[in-house]
């Protein structure tokens, strides 16, 4: 039985939302009663028949435009946000990129871009919305990692630093937020079958369960962190047991 969090009158937002990942986790939080901002930065025909979807499907969401790597587009992204839903209670740091590199071709400007964008981004997100949350002393924020945090992946090592980097950053929330009222967990799946893994099916054949992990699979694993009000500085690992924690 899955068992679905009650989130009426919840706002949520989850970055980098308009496809793959972000947009399960968007749909998910919407089923379970959020309101939902969509993010995103450049995909707009994506993000908005994503938020044409669930509002015809009697949700309230909204697509919202911002580089979460930059603290001003975050602070307009988080008050338009307040402005037009309300105060955000969820947070679901999603938004990353993925270069692959190998160690002889990987640049600085690649490990720059990519601590900006799969790092920094969580930083100035949770900073904007950790004054909302404690003033109503509810609050739950979930990182999106990777398997790459712990293994060696398939991108390159900027690409592990940042995840690792993720959930360290999770950790360190956690345990500042949890007299607050805030939970602060990651979810880092592995081989999701979505745009990144496209024509990639042969690495299907390293995963014990026979197939790429599903984006709706983990949205639940999210909705799961959200509903538990005792767990905190976590990290659920999806990978069809390639690899045990």
């Amino acid at each position: 039985m899955i068992i679905t969090p009650d989130l009426k009158d919840k706002v949520a937002l989850v970055t980098g939302a308009s496809r793959g990942i972000g947009a399960a986790i968007a749909v998910a939080l919407a089923e379970a009663g959020a309101a939902v901002a969509v993010n995103y930065r450049e995909r707009a025909d994506a993000a908005d028949a994503l938020v044409a979807d669930l509002n015809k499907a009697g949700h309230r969401a909204i697509a919202v435009a911002a580089d979460v790597s930059q603290a001003a587009s975050v602070a307009r992204m988080i008050e338009h946000i307040r402005s037009t839903l309300g105060p955000v209670d969820i947070l679901v740091n999603n938004a990353g990129i993925a270069i692959v590199r190998g160690v002889d071709d990987l640049t600085e400007d690649d490990f720059d871009r990519t601590i900006t964008v799969n790092l920094k981004s969580a930083f100035l997100c949770t900073q904007a919305v950790v004054p909302s949350m404690r003033a109503k002393k509810w609050g739950r924020i979930v990182n999106i990692s990777s398997g790459a945090a712990r293994g060696a992946g398939a991108i390159g090592p900027h690409y592990n630093a940042s995840k690792a980097a993720m959930e360290g950053l999770t950790r360190g929330y956690a345990a500042r937020l949890v007299k607050d009222g805030i939970t602060v967990n990651a979810v880092a799946p592995s081989l999701i079958a979505t745009d990144m893994m496209s024509g990639r099916t042969e690495l299907a054949a390293r995963i014990p369960l026979g197939r790429l992990g599903h984006p709706e699979e983990v949205a639940q694993a999210v909705l799961m962190a959200l509903g538990n009000d005792y767990m905190t500085g976590q990290t659920i690992v999806l990978n069809g047991g390639m690899a045990f924690v």
